[in-house]
């Protein structure tokens, strides 16, 4: 009887460590999630469906790492499953359907994208899942649908930012006209604060109104909001005034010493200006030693287009093609890559 207990006691001791082993491997699948380490994450998912451990949880993890890594088809199997692991669960449903409608738009499979939008909006009324609705009815062009949409995540979410998403969802369909309207009601209020002031600015400076986007920069940065010189700096770039647009960025490099990266991405806009490629990729390098991850994307982008413009072809789609290891769901890049690959093909 004694050796029977042992036995026992001794197999629920190996169940649970084979339990705890899983859980560390889910956990740690999470983990690299959240550090964006996203092959790393996809690993471990796949390893703890495999072992049968947080099958849904996982399903859901995997679907958003081959996402990340612009893997659509393989995100949306995933996510598929998630879904289908917890109906009841309104709020992880919810959160899967929304990485599964982009991962359905980015793979331009945009009637899925329309259906599993719709679906969406059945369990959510929040502003992100009008958007997503709305900028799927665009691209099957079913553009009063698509207002409809995009009217209630304005009205849900009265913000600078998600008129800016809108905005730039009808740029992305040539549509810049429709956009420009939810700009102008986000303008139809005034600004309290000097992080309002240059949310104002940039949207000024969107719209191409140079003068209002001066003025409502200039109060911003009145009030200490370093921000605003960066935006400042843009407009003088649009102006055609690379020494204005030097100065400001300069400017807010000598007063910023933490996030300094995008003073150095500016430099870098006003050495490609100049036609200054040495010095651009100087200043590429300064700002990447200061960068966090998520500000090295448009420094990346710029040293592609460095190399393109010093016709350096080779290097360039060298450097778009780690870019796209990192960054794999930038259109622009994708688009650029096509050119190098060509001109390359050429040589």
């Amino acid at each position: 009887m004694k050796r029977k207990i042992i036995c026992l006691w001794a197999a629920a001791f190996a169940a649970a460590m084979i339990v705890g082993c899983g859980d560390s491997t889910y956990n740690q699948a999470r983990k690299d999630l959240s550090q964006e380490a996203y092959e790393e994450a996809l690993q471990g998912f796949e390893t703890s469906i495999e072992e049968e451990n947080h099958v849904t949880e996982s399903c859901r993890g995997a679907g958003i790492a081959q996402l990340k890594l612009g893997n659509y088809e393989e995100a949306i199997e995933y996510l598929e499953r998630a879904a289908a692991g917890k109906e009841a669960d309104r709020g992880f449903r919810r959160d899967v359907l929304s990485y599964k409608a982009t991962a359905e738009y980015k793979a331009q499979q945009y009637e899925q994208a329309l259906a599993t939008c719709e679906s969406l909006l059945k369990i959510s009324g929040r502003a992100d899942s009008y958007y997503l609705t709305g900028r799927a009815a665009l691209a099957v062009n079913q553009y009063e649908q698509a207002q409809n949409y995009f009217d209630q995540a304005a009205k849900k979410e009265d913000s600078e930012e998600m008129a800016l998403q809108i905005y730039e969802a009808y740029l992305e369909q040539d549509l810049e006209a429709d956009g420009t309207r939810y700009l102008e009601q986000v303008l139809d209020g005034n600004a309290g604060t000097a992080k309002e002031h240059c949310e104002r600015g940039r949207i000024y400076y969107y719209m191409g109104d140079y003068e209002n986007a001066e003025a409502e920069l200039t109060a911003a940065i009145d009030s200490r909001y370093r921000e605003a010189m960066l935006v400042m700096g843009q407009v003088d770039l649009a102006r055609e005034d690379v020494d204005g647009a030097r100065a400001w960025f300069q400017e807010y490099l000598e007063k910023e010493k933490k996030n300094t990266s995008g003073g150095y991405n500016g430099l870098v806009l006003c050495d490609l200006a100049e036609e200054n490629y040495e010095s651009a990729l100087e200043n590429v390098q300064r700002g990447l030693a200061e960068a966090q991850s998520d500000q090295m994307q448009e420094l990346l982008f710029n040293e592609v287009v460095i190399y393109e413009k010093s016709l350096d072809f080779q290097t360039a789609q060298e450097k778009a093609d780690e870019y796209l290891q990192m960054f794999p769901d930038d259109e622009r890049m994708r688009t650029e890559k096509e050119f190098l690959d060509s001109r390359t093909s050429r040589g």
